[in-house]
């Protein structure tokens, strides 16, 4: 008996809606990630790490007051308190380098180093001085000591490889006393947006003209995560100045935004494929985004092709363009979904799955009520993506649903 269905490896061969899943792991297949170089802190803000930060010794290094007050011996103290001789002082930067020893006290300054033999530090308002002498009372539950190593110790691994470093795991790295570390070479991105309706900002748009907006978004985002961007000169509708465009520049990546359907004027595509376009995606089944479809020129470059509304562009870039980007980098995918409670009801979804524009508010997450396309109002207003997979159900006031934060200041 014969059959019409598909083979598996037919379906594996598919190229038009795909799921997010399936479009995401075929172009995460194709980034091999970079070789690494040497940067300073200074310049590995939003960057991964090629390789592991090891603490070379404890830290801290010594056991450190504290708090301000009196560095003394716990068995000095009984039941009355005592009367100790005061022989020196500890501050940060500069210790007290004698063993502490029986009845004597050192004055100490938070952060200090614990002279050897003490083991509590006695705070000042517990303590009265007289000269070259001190009156404290019984010792306390509290010893206010750090201990050697209470943050880290020597041979710990304080940073995996493939970490997207932050300026709190720089701050670490320093702690560690690194001034450089190995990192991903920052991925060469090129950016090309097209189509004759498009004004660059700042100039004179004509009456059938909108502003480009779609860059001024795309860049900062590839730096942010830790690509080098540029930003190609907008091409019209024209499959010569878009070959053009992109036929010499030299990038790991070259996202194009606009012209990615089937219409008439939709002629990215045809335009790569002179440059030997083989695609891997052609269609996604998204909402916003379904156009967007992923390839490899005959040379080697990737090509992410963006829908041209705004929000189709931005929520695939989220989808697509940031683990592609830090694949490249040897990041872990960086998609960490997280629950949230809906504080207004949703209907059910259609075929596709939906990635809606929302806001965090104290009774919970509240999509927005107009999810055009279009609306660049909109995007800049959500703090996060709500999903919603293809025939979910109607959703009501208070169900758990899954949320993708966005970087925003």
């Amino acid at each position: 008996m014969s059959s019409n269905a598909p083979s598996s490896a037919d379906a594996d061969r598919t190229l038009k809606g795909l799921s997010v899943e399936k479009a995401r792991a075929r172009m995460l297949a194709r980034a091999v990630a970079l070789s690494a170089e040497t940067a300073p802190l200074s310049d590995a803000d939003g960057r991964v790490l090629a390789e592991s930060v090891t603490a070379v010794r404890d830290q801290p290094p010594f056991a450190a007051s504290a708090m301000d007050g009196w560095a003394v011996r716990r068995g000095d103290l009984g039941s009355d308190g005592a009367v100790l001789s005061i022989v020196g002082e500890s501050a940060a930067g500069r210790g007290y380098d004698a063993v502490l020893r029986a009845g004597e006290t050192v004055r100490i300054f938070t952060g200090a180093p614990a002279p050897d033999g003490s083991d509590l530090i006695v705070i000042q308002e517990e303590a009265e001085r007289d000269g070259d002498t001190l009156r404290v009372g019984p010792a306390g539950r509290s010893s206010h000591l750090r201990p050697r190593g209470g943050d880290f110790r020597a041979g710990d691994v304080l940073l995996e490889a493939g970490t997207r470093l932050d300026p709190w795991r720089l701050s670490l790295a320093a702690a560690a006393g690194r001034a450089t570390l190995a990192v991903a070479r920052r991925p060469k991105v090129a950016v090309l947006a097209t189509g004759e309706e498009l004004a660059a900002p700042g100039g004179e748009a004509g009456p059938y003209q909108i502003y480009e907006s779609g860059s001024a978004a795309l860049l900062p985002m590839l730096a942010r995560w830790g690509a080098a961007p540029t930003r190609l000169a907008p091409a019209g509708d024209d499959i010569d100045a878009i070959v053009a465009a992109v036929r010499n520049v030299e990038a790991e990546v070259i996202v194009t935004v606009g012209g990615a359907s089937v219409g008439d004027y939709d002629l990215v595509k045809p335009a790569m494929a002179q440059l030997g376009l083989a695609l891997d995606v052609e269609t996604v089944n998204v909402r916003p985004g379904k156009p967007t479809w992923f390839g490899r020129l005959a040379d080697g470059r990737l090509v992410l092709g963006l829908p041209g509304n705004p929000a189709s562009a931005f929520v695939c870039a989220e989808l697509f363009l940031k683990p592609l980007v830090l694949a490249l980098q040897g990041a872990a995918a960086p998609h960490r979904l997280s629950t949230a409670r809906l504080a207004a009801p949703l209907p059910a979804n259609g075929p596709r799955e939906h990635w809606m524009r929302a806001r965090t508010t104290a009774e919970g997450v509240v999509p927005f009520p107009d999810q055009d396309s279009s609306l660049v109002t909109v995007f800049a207003a959500a703090d996060c993506l709500l999903r919603r997979l293809p025939g979910a159900e109607a959703a009501e006031v208070g169900d758990t649903v899954d949320v993708l934060p966005l970087e925003r200041g």
